[in-house]
């Protein structure tokens, strides 16, 4: 027998024994211990029983030794409480509900990718995705687990309940300290009925000759004083309808409306407006029927029309004074304040001028010395140089007070108008005005204001996210019973085959620019002007022809950071009612950036549409030069080819071989294109003219038919006007 097989039997046969004298020694001397692999003995185990003094070695050697070759198996309790024992720390992603795909890479440790690309087995439409983008749980869950990771849910950090810092109004005042204040009178109409010229011959001023197209562009407030002592606080709102909210503003601050209408136009459309702000703000009408010094005046009519409204004349049964008037020549222009003033008396306008002040802020603008400025009219308290106010979400310390003549006044009392400097920030026309005790105190409302604007708007986030989650969810089940024939896996592959090219399209990393937008930088004088103008842009209608995309607005003269946006953006600054420097247009020519500047908002409007025009596609336009008859047809050879020739007569106009033909059939056109051939007796011509008879072949090889009928036309492109209509 072979001496390297009898070594090999005898090694199995003592490890044999000496695996069952450890069985019976690891009851004693290992009980209990779970295997672990050690490093091996420098002497091997083979080694050990092979040689002749192996009976001499210890015990405890011969275990250690042969130890790591076995395996002691522990129990399914001990495995268990091993495992209670030692955290899970490596591999775990700590989760949350409403966590956005930013937040779970930062969890994961990964990049943003590494959640797109995990995203490709979900139902999520990864176009819609962006890295603030908030993610369902099962989402988040399975995201993980694709990771080869473990989650578990982070502890729920309850956030406490923010305080309500906001300034409010004072309570009622007590009827024993209210004082008589002047009635805030608003006059109201359609645009270029008289309304700033009644103003102006009431205060013997030239407001309407100050005014770009003798049309009121903004709210203006004044005092009038009259003869008898009193004083009324007017209200110049404009007519043209771009201002509709404007006007509104006017009546929710008011007393009194005069209601001016021109007695040769009658009742309008801004007219029919003004009476449902008054109606809406429960204001008392006075009719003014002005321009009665024309010839054409009909003042009847215009109370007539008005029943029709519900505007009723004393006259005719009603409550509304009329008073014929003509603001150019000053007639009757005293029995309408005295109206004005009689109204008020029964009104018993009172105010309390004690304490912190309220008003409301009627136009806000931006000079560029006195920074932000506000027209507002006090409405309770005293306004005086030092009161800290409230108005939206920015706060001032008033520096300084002027009146409608750019007069510092050291006070404001109940219904005077007045110009307010010292505001940080430009606040909104319409905005309620409220005086606190510090600047400190006005820091935190104004912290708690744009607090509550952003759970507001977070809130209306949440509402969008949610209702675009459910659409694609259905969207997704839709699917899935397109898929229901196909297995497990099958279904899977197709989804990912269908997603795989939209990770490459990102909404992160698309960068292509439309050429067919335009781009706006809107500046306006005061915010009245400015929210008139994007009220107008709302309207905006025509998204398929030209799209529309308002970059930035604010007020204030043209600066070098407009045009460096209008650059990035290659948009289009207009301005209205605002200036641009020579160094500002210097500038903007250098680089080719448009500055649009008007004082009248109609001008500004067609001004728009005239740029939206040339952002469109031009328009093909065919026009006809020459009409012809087709009278025989035939066929010449030309080489091995038989090319068709109509023989026709030209009926109208001329045929022209440079210009395009076109070959009707039956009012059907089945060829456009150009000539191979135009002949008149056997010559080539260019041009045949009416009467004319001619031979003509077209660049494809087309039959003739007689009675067709060949069309000589050119091609112009020009521009086509957009369809949006403002609604003036």
């Amino acid at each position: 027998m072979n001496r390297g097989l009898l070594l090999r039997f005898e090694n199995l046969l003592q490890l044999h024994g000496t695996c069952w004298q450890l069985r019976v020694l690891s009851s004693r001397e290992v009980s209990g211990a779970q295997w672990k692999p050690v490093q091996l003995s420098a002497r091997p185990v083979g080694s050990l029983l092979l040689h002749p003094q192996a009976k001499l070695w210890p015990k405890h050697t011969l275990i250690n030794a042969a130890l790591p070759q076995c395996r002691h198996l522990a129990t399914k309790e001990e495995t268990k409480k091993k495992r209670k024992k030692i955290p899970l720390t490596r591999g775990e992603v700590e989760i949350r509900q409403r966590m956005t795909v930013e937040e779970l890479a930062q969890a994961m440790g990964k990049d943003i990718d590494h959640v797109y690309e995990a995203l490709l087995y979900t139902d999520i439409n990864l176009d819609s995705v962006e890295p603030d983008s908030i993610l369902r749980e099962d989402h988040i869950k399975m995201i993980v687990q694709k990771s080869g990771m473990k989650y578990k849910s982070a502890k729920l950090k309850e956030e406490k309940e923010r305080k309500n810092t906001d300034a409010v109004k004072r309570p009622p005042a007590d009827p024993a300290v209210l004082t008589p204040r002047p009635p805030v009178v608003t006059i109201l109409g359609h645009v270029d009925h008289g309304k700033t010229t009644l103003l102006d011959s009431l205060r013997k001023t030239q407001v309407a000759s100050m005014e770009a197209g003798g049309i009121t562009q903004h709210i203006g407030a004044f005092i009038v004083h009259m003869p008898s002592g009193e004083k009324i606080t007017f209200l110049d709102t404009p007519g043209h309808a771009a201002f509709s909210a404007m006007r509104a503003r006017g009546t929710n601050v008011t007393d009194i409306v005069i209601l001016v209408v021109a007695a040769e136009d009658g009742v309008m459309e801004q007219t029919i407006e003004s009476i449902q702000h008054a109606k809406n703000a429960g204001v008392p009408l006075i009719l003014a029927i002005n321009k009665c010094d024309k010839p054409e005046a009909d003042p009847e009519r215009v109370k007539k029309e008005l029943l029709a409204h519900d505007v009723v004349c004393e006259e005719f049964g009603g409550d509304v004074q009329a008073v014929n008037i003509s603001a150019l020549k000053g007639e009757n222009l005293m029995v309408l304040a005295e109206a004005t003033v009689a109204l008020a008396e029964m009104l018993e306008l009172k105010a309390d001028a004690t304490g912190l002040v309220e008003g409301t802020i009627i136009e806000s603008r931006k000079d560029r010395g006195k920074g932000p400025l506000t027209t507002a009219i006090i409405q309770r308290g005293t306004l005086r140089k030092g009161c800290v106010l409230v108005a939206g979400k920015t706060w001032a310390k008033v520096r300084f007070l002027f009146d409608e003549n750019g007069k510092a006044v050291d006070a404001a009392s109940p219904g005077i108008p007045v110009e307010i400097m010292g505001w940080k920030e430009s606040p909104s026309a319409g905005d309620e005005i409220l005086e606190v005790e510090s600047e400190q105190r006005a820091q935190e409302v104004v912290a708690w204001r744009t607090y509550a604007e952003q759970q507001e708007k977070m809130k209306k986030d949440l509402e969008v996210i949610e209702a675009k989650q459910k659409e694609h969810r259905l969207e997704y089940e839709k699917r899935q019973q397109q898929l229901a024939h196909l297995t497990w896996r099958q279904r899977k592959a197709v989804m990912y085959k269908g997603n795989k090219d939209l990770m490459f399209s990102r909404p992160k990393e698309r960068t292509e620019v439309d050429e067919n937008t335009l781009s706006l930088i809107v500046k306006g004088d005061v915010d009245g002007s400015v929210e008139a103008i994007l009220n107008i842009l709302d309207s905006y209608d025509c998204e398929d022809e030209c799209k529309l995309d308002i970059v930035y607005f604010g007020m204030g003269d043209i600066s070098e950071n407009d045009i460096n946006l209008a650059e990035a953006f290659n948009g289009v600054i207009f301005g209205f009612s605002v200036k641009a420097n020579e160094s500002i247009k210097k500038l903007a020519d250098k680089k080719g950036i448009k500055i649009k500047l008007h004082n009248i908002i109609y001008k500004f409007i067609e001004d728009l549409k005239d740029e939206l025009n040339s952002r469109l596609p031009p328009a093909v336009v065919e026009t006809t030069i020459g009409e012809a008859s087709v009278l025989d047809t035939f066929s010449v050879t030309v080489g091995k080819n038989k090319i068709p020739v109509a023989g026709c007569r030209v009926h109208k106009g001329l045929l022209d071989r440079k210009m395009k033909f076109k070959l009707i059939r039956n009012r059907d056109v089945i060829w456009k294109g150009y000539l191979s051939s135009l002949k008149h007796h056997k010559d080539d011509v260019q041009v045949i003219k009416t009467g004319m008879d001619c031979g003509l072949s077209l660049d494809k090889n087309l039959e003739f038919s007689i009675g067709d009928e060949i069309i000589c036309y050119e091609e112009k492109e020009v521009q086509q006007p957009t369809s949006w209509d403002p609604g003036f």
